[in-house]
């Protein structure tokens, strides 16, 4: 009899994933823990492992299907229950399979989110679609070749035009809308990968669901600056890794969370969760996407100590070994735009998460010092936090007071106040 593998739980929060790439087919061998599919969520990518040792029976999900999590995704014999099958016994049992499923149209109506989001995004009528999947279900490859083909009958709106025929139109709130481009010649199509295409959709979703609001402080951290340039030889020597500004950042904001637990906290839809544990996510960036692996226990841990774990988590991000757990739990985002040279940002909330702070550039710039002998102006060394906010959770007052708070620890980091050990 054949057994069910359903979609796992592939992070904390994640409701639905997406098979990329099935890498076994029906009549397949496998080992218990041999990988059996790649799947994608908003968070993280990573290969489903088989929960028994069998023969693939059938495969229930198409490749580029979103199911929720729990939903079967195939179905296998196993071991000990099963022949080997002979392959013209697959080739016809294929074929009854292919017949049966014709006119059946069971699932026809049963539509994932991202099919009703990009449905949606492109002016679709389901109605008209005829569904790929198990029971008439509609998948998005369905809806993307509808796309690609420019066919007009499963949406209301005209065919794309050219960009050359391109015009402005007035939408039905009177503001002007221009209409979707198709390419010429000359122009290079790149092809949309799935973690773009996770990244898109969780930027969407955040920008849509949360209120965003946004506040900055400038900071000056010469007295920083000159102590981290000051000790990064010998702690290189000693280390065996580089002392960035990074870490001392981040346990600025560390810090502050302690101080003020409303920060660090989640919106669960009818409740805020203020988080116990202190988990930072930090934003790591290859050359095709971001990812945000989080340092865990970040309130228990020195300067030195989180600087260990940033490298560690961007090495693993980089050569493609970060896992699930590597992305899970985080509490609260820093990102560190500052290592492009951005002086100033407005960071997207990483979801459900209350906040995210971005560090920018440090720059040396003349600044107004007060002294007992009057105003006078100085080279500084000087850099913007840029903190973004849910304001379903959090208010000006305690965030500006959050602010307030990491930019007084840092302005007083130096040789005689701080350690990073």
């Amino acid at each position: 009899m054949a057994t069910e593998m359903k979609m796992p739980q592939l992070g904390e929060s994640v409701t639905e994933g997406t098979i990329s790439k099935w890498l076994v087919e029906p009549g397949q061998v496998v080992k218990k823990y041999e990988a059996i599919a790649e799947v994608m969520t908003d968070k993280v990518n990573a290969e489903v492992p088989s929960s028994f040792s069998g023969t693939i029976k059938e495969l229930l999900v198409q490749e580029d299907e979103t199911v929720e999590v729990g939903v079967p995704i195939c179905t296998i014999d196993v071991e000990g229950e099963v022949v080997q099958p002979d392959n013209s016994l697959q080739k016809s049992e294929s074929i009854v399979t292919n017949e049966q499923s014709v006119g059946d149209d069971s699932q026809k109506r049963r539509y994932s989110p991202a099919v009703l989001r990009m449905a949606s995004e492109h002016e679709i009528d389901l109605e008209q679609v005829s569904g790929s999947g198990k029971g008439g279900r509609i998948t998005r490859k369905d809806l993307q070749k509808l796309i690609d083909q420019g066919v007009p009958s499963v949406s209301p709106v005209e065919p794309k035009k050219p960009v050359a025929e391109q015009k402005v139109v007035e939408n039905n709130l009177g503001s002007p809308a221009v209409e979707r481009s198709q390419s010429l010649v000359g122009d290079k199509e790149i092809p949309v990968s799935g973690v773009r295409k996770s990244i898109a959709a969780n930027m969407v979703k955040s920008k849509q669901e949360a209120p965003h609001a946004w506040m900055m402080v400038e900071v000056d951290v010469t007295n920083l600056v000159n102590y981290r340039n000051k000790i990064k030889g010998e702690f290189k020597d000693k280390e065996g890794f580089n002392l960035t500004f990074l870490p001392f950042f981040i346990k600025a904001a560390v810090e502050a969370l302690k101080e003020f637990p409303q920060v660090n906290a989640i919106w669960a839809g009818d409740k805020i969760i203020q988080k116990k544990d202190v988990h930072i996510s930090i934003a790591v960036a290859t050359e095709d996407a971001l990812y945000v692996p989080v340092i865990k226990n970040a309130d228990d841990k020195s300067i030195k100590a989180i600087g260990r774990d940033v490298q560690d988590l961007a090495k693993k991000v980089r050569s493609g070994q970060m896992t699930g757990s590597d992305m899970q739990g985080g509490t609260f985002t820093v990102n560190n735009t500052g290592s492009f040279g951005s002086i100033l940002s407005t960071p997207i909330l990483n979801q459900p998460q209350a906040a995210i702070l971005s560090v920018e550039s440090i720059v040396k710039r003349p600044v107004v010092i007060e002294s007992d002998a009057g105003d006078m102006i100085a080279i500084r060394s000087m850099v913007n936090l840029c903190l973004s906010l849910d304001h379903r959770v959090l208010d000006g007052l305690i965030c500006g007071k959050f602010l307030a708070r990491v930019k007084g620890i840092l302005e007083k980091t130096s040789a005689e106040t701080t350690s990073v050990y």
